[in-house]
């Protein structure tokens, strides 16, 4: 296992995008040392932020404050990546495999465009969680993020495929242009929430104010909810889904597009 620890704090964001399995497994100690970074305009080694310890192979382990380092484990396909402390924005963009586990907070884009892979960070998150680039048509297309705390703007925005999990409240825009895939708002969210989503669920454990463009069904228990909660319960998320216990009301929209996604707002007995 290869652990890295931030020395300094850069002033500005740190663009490190080579801390990934992908690229170090295969590297020697040397050569992980001289990987460059970089920092604004300038190119700089690794070691000159990172204390360097243990052995090249399919973990990493980061320690420190890494709130100012972005696009940490980058397009990685395999092994895992675990970071102690607060990490920066794109963490786990574009990836396709593998695993990112963060003890705390992280900065705007987690997972951003991910097709495969699972991430899971401890603290809250930034917006555009599993999101679209700007000018880009498709959001993630794979794969898993499980956010503990709140998220910002846009979790979702654009998302075909895949699954998120926001244990804390979410902001604005959650499922925005959502074109499938899940969403699973364990808290809720503030406004606008499936504005313009084409297909998709949503799926809310806290009552949601929604869209005058999203109409009412009915109320009942979706049969796949049982199988869904199942796959849940194994990355520590409970999702209500006995009768006994509750019903959702089940919305369609975004009428104004015209969409055919689902929203689903559990209601307690």
């Amino acid at each position: 296992m290869l652990t890295l620890t931030l020395k300094d704090q850069p002033h500005v964001p740190l663009e490190a995008e080579v801390i990934s399995p992908d690229v170090l497994a295969k590297l020697s100690l040397d050569e992980i040392a001289a990987s460059t970074l970089y920092l604004g305009k300038r190119r700089l080694r690794l070691d000159d932020f990172f204390k360097i310890e243990g052995e090249p192979g399919d973990t990493i382990e980061l320690h420190g404050d890494l709130h100012q380092v972005k696009w940490i484990g980058r397009g990685m396909t395999f092994g895992r990546i675990v970071v102690h402390g607060n990490v920066g924005m794109h963490l786990g963009a574009h990836i396709k495999g593998g695993a990112v586990e963060v003890e705390g907070d992280a900065g705007d884009w987690i997972g951003a465009e991910m097709t495969g892979g699972f991430i899971r960070v401890g603290g809250n998150a930034g917006g555009q969680v599993g999101a679209a680039y700007r000018g880009s048509l498709a959001g993630m297309r794979g794969g898993a993020i499980v956010i503990g705390g709140g998220a910002g703007l846009e979790v979702g925005m654009r998302m075909r495929r895949g699954t998120i999990v926001i244990g804390g409240p979410c902001k604005d825009f959650a499922g925005l242009q959502m074109k499938g895939g899940t969403i699973v708002l364990a808290q809720g969210a503030e406004i606008r929430t499936g504005a313009w989503m084409m297909r998709g669920t949503i799926i809310s454990l806290a009552p949601l104010k929604l869209l005058p463009t999203f109409a009412f069904d009915c109320s009942h228990n979706p049969v796949f909810l049982s199988v869904y909660a199942q796959r849940l319960r194994e990355w520590g998320v409970a999702l209500p889904y006995q009768p006994r216990d509750g019903r959702y009301d089940s919305y369609s929209g975004d009428a104004s597009v015209p969409g055919k996604g689902e929203i689903l707002i559990w209601r307690a007995n």
